[in-house]
């Protein structure tokens, strides 16, 4: 067994609520100091010099603090709706999306060479560090002396120990700063000392297996220790399944296996319209029925490379959150099934959310940062107890933050977006030449550059679609699936550059609107009106076509962006944005989408119903609830709507009767969607709209009004969306 797992003390606190209120052990500090020396002559025996353990030890004194944590792992007393609802969530699949992207090369060759696949490797890594920024705070050696001297195990921990000296010893760690979880784990994929020694390996060539500094060490050793664990190339983890009726739970377990055949003939089959992993497994495969939360919660069918995922942390919630997450990276959907609770767990952002509400009532609980502490449970709870609920047990669940959304003044104390300056160079920027140029073009089959409808374009051709870029911008400007009629509306009365592009999907980053901004800077953001670059470029094996463009680098702006687009049977677009300066940064964003409408005023858009929303005309003083589902048929003005939907995020389709299509709108990282037309009568002030406004809809993928984004320096964050369209 690999050891205990961190991220999710991050994501949850639940290993510090658990013990707060539990006074801290006592430890005899002549005892532990005998311990120690019991633990040098050990060392020295096994070839740790004595000047090594002197100097890494020297002035060492236990950590009381880690001790109560033996028996409050958090994947095993965390409700998995908890568990999972913080570590599969939209941000961590959108970074972890982001990730494959990065460093495709790199999982290419890891995956051809132990045969895992990238997205199950990005999983782990995903959900053991968050991708490299939550390593652990607490001094290696000090905890795991502590365990060593303290506690129950000792006998485990001090093997761990050992095995961390040996590291140190043999070159491959540095001592200083080294930090890692409780338990003794450490590094991007968060491994144990002695799982360190046996599985870790040379990623980069460097002659050292580096797991804390070299990303490539630790991807090829994760990969290393499934394969080594009995990693099946090409096959599944598992899929979700439907029972059928009356199924009996006793034959649940993972340790109940049964050939695929049997299961099968019992009636347990895929959700309906799933596409079914069984059918390309042989009928005497092993497989096992796992009920994580009983026959009424979600079932799944799990086979070898479960149990392979299942031996890195021995806990079935955390085999399925890399299981689960792994799915989603690779583009699935979530779960059919919902889990038994009328109280679902939060994901961060809904954590965030519920923490400014819980400021915005007076509670002094620090930065709504997503982590849930013992302030923040003290703040839930006095809420709890305020409402009436039961039980008032501090829990961050979807029922505190519910009540507290639709009670009056919800919205009343949002955080204020950063006010950003006019970069130095924005200017010189906007006037350079690159925006009437075409610039030379890789070699890449169906992309090349052109103008299109006036503008220096990037125009890209699959088998599946086709589309337009545009280098101002980097503003989409058209999408066209096979056989279809344009996705985007591209105003036929735009105006020349460097003036914004009005139609298509403009860029609005790294604020939306004039939220906190000063009239000197433009509308929506900067980069809408600057020339981008392309920074690659590749073809998949199926023609589908994969782009990534950033624009210029304002030197005086923390913040960096760069957008994947991708060009297939979908479409997929994505922004990331870095923060590469030493101060946290709070920004706003959109993908301002202006979808192409056969009648603004016919279509609707589903997938609304239920969520809150403030209105512009209404100078955004209250929050509203919507019901059922949106259009543009408002009495007070037809055709008119600026509103921002709060706490959004996920799936929503707009449905044109005119055109007979339903585009399907899928977000992730996103928190808000903005819903805008100017209505005839606003339309009739814009030149480059007018008569035009019947023709489009805008619903925007965004982060926007109280939903800012907060960015910790050297952290990073990714709104995504995916548009696909569908015949009615």
């Amino acid at each position: 067994m690999r050891g205990g797992l961190l991220i999710l003390a991050g994501a949850l606190s639940a290993q510090a609520s658990a013990t707060d209120a539990l006074p801290l052990p006592t430890i005899d500090g002549a005892a532990f100091q005998r311990c120690l020396g019991d633990v040098r002559a050990r060392a020295t025996a096994q070839g740790v010099t004595p000047a090594l353990f002197d100097r890494v030890t020297a002035g060492l004194q236990p950590d009381p603090s880690v001790l109560p944590l033996l028996d409050a792992q958090p994947e095993f007393t965390t409700p998995i709706w908890d568990y999972l609802a913080a570590l599969v969530d939209d941000e961590r699949v959108a970074d972890g999306r982001a990730m494959l992207s990065r460093h495709r090369e790199l999982l290419d060759r890891i995956a051809g060479e132990y045969g895992v696949d990238a997205e199950t490797i990005v999983a782990v890594w995903g959900v053991e560090s968050d991708y490299g920024r939550v390593f652990g705070k607490r001094p290696l050696l000090v905890s795991l002396a502590t365990l060593s001297c303290e506690g129950r195990r000792q006998p485990f921990f001090r093997g761990e120990l050992l095995a961390l000296l040996k590291l140190l010893q043999a070159g491959d760690l540095n001592a200083d700063g080294l930090s890692g979880s409780w338990a003794g784990a450490f590094g991007h994929t968060q491994f144990m000392p002695t799982t360190y020694a046996r599985i870790a390996v040379d990623g980069d060539g460097d002659g050292r297996r580096d797991l804390v500094a070299s990303i490539p060490d630790a991807l090829a050793s994760t990969a290393n220790y499934l394969a080594r664990a009995g990693w099946r190339s090409g096959q599944p983890w598992g899929e979700e399944i439907i029972l059928p009726s009356g199924f009996d739970a006793s034959r649940a377990g993972r340790g109940n296996r049964r050939p695929l055949r049997e299961w099968q003939a019992m009636g347990v089959r895929e959700p309906d319209g799933a596409v079914s992993r069984m059918a390309a497994l042989a009928s005497d495969t092993p497989a096992a029925v796992l009920l994580p939360a009983g026959n009424e919660g979600p079932a799944f069918l799990v086979f070898a490379n479960y149990d392979a995922i299942y031996s890195y942390n021995a806990a079935e919630s955390y085999a399925l959150a890399i299981a689960l997450l792994s799915d989603r990276l690779r583009g699935e959907p979530g779960l059919v099934a919902h889990w038994p609770t009328d109280d679902p767990g939060l994901d961060r952002a809904q954590r965030r959310e519920l923490q400014r509400l819980l400021i915005a009532r007076g509670h002094d609980i620090g930065s709504a940062d997503g982590l849930v502490g013992s302030t923040t449970r003290r703040a839930i709870q006095t809420e709890q107890q305020r409402l009436g609920q039961q039980p008032a047990d501090g829990r961050p669940g979807r029922r505190i933050l519910d009540a507290l959304r639709a009670e009056p003044g919800a919205a009343a104390a949002p955080p204020r977006g950063t006010a950003f300056t006019l970069p130095a160079r924005y200017k010189e920027f906007q006037q350079s030449p690159l925006v009437r140029t075409f610039p030379a073009m890789t070699q890449i089959p169906g992309l090349s550059t052109g103008d299109f409808h006036g503008f220096p374009s990037l125009l890209i051709e699959t088998p599946h679609s086709r589309a337009a870029i545009s280098l101002f911008g980097g503003q989409l400007l058209s999408f066209v699936p096979k056989g279809g009629e344009d996705v985007m509306w591209l105003s036929p009365t735009a105006k020349p550059l460097p003036t914004p592009i009005r139609g298509g999907t403009p860029v609005c980053w790294p604020y939306f609107g004039r939220q906190d901004q000063t009239a000197e800077v433009p509308a929506h953001g900067f980069v809408r009106t600057l020339p981008w670059r392309l920074l690659d470029a590749r073809r998949e094996d199926d023609g589908t076509v994969v782009l990534q463009l950033a624009p210029p680098e304002l030197q005086d702006l923390p913040l960096r962006l760069r957008m994947t687009v991708r060009i297939g049977r979908t479409l997929d677009q994505s922004l990331e944005t870095e923060n590469v300066g030493g101060q946290t940064v709070r920004f706003t964003q959109a993908l301002h989408n202006y979808f192409r409408v056969g009648d603004a005023l016919q279509v609707s858009a589903q997938g609304l119903g239920g969520l809150d929303y403030l209105d512009k005309f209404e100078n955004y003083a209250h929050a509203h609830r919507q019901q059922g589902d949106w259009n543009l048929r408002d009495a007070r003005d037809p055709g008119r709507s600026d509103r921002i939907y709060t706490g959004a995020g996920g799936r929503y389709s707009l449905v044109d009767p005119v055109l007979r299509r339903r585009i399907d709108i899928t977000t992730e990282g996103s928190h808000t969607l903005v819903a805008w037309n100017p209505g005839e009568v606003g339309a009739a002030k814009m030149d480059d709209v007018g008569e035009g406004w019947r023709n489009y809809v805008c619903l925007e993928s965004a982060n926007a009004g109280p939903d800012v984004i907060e960015l910790a320096p050297g952290a990073s964050h990714v709104l995504r969306q995916t548009l696909g369209v569908r015949p009615l």
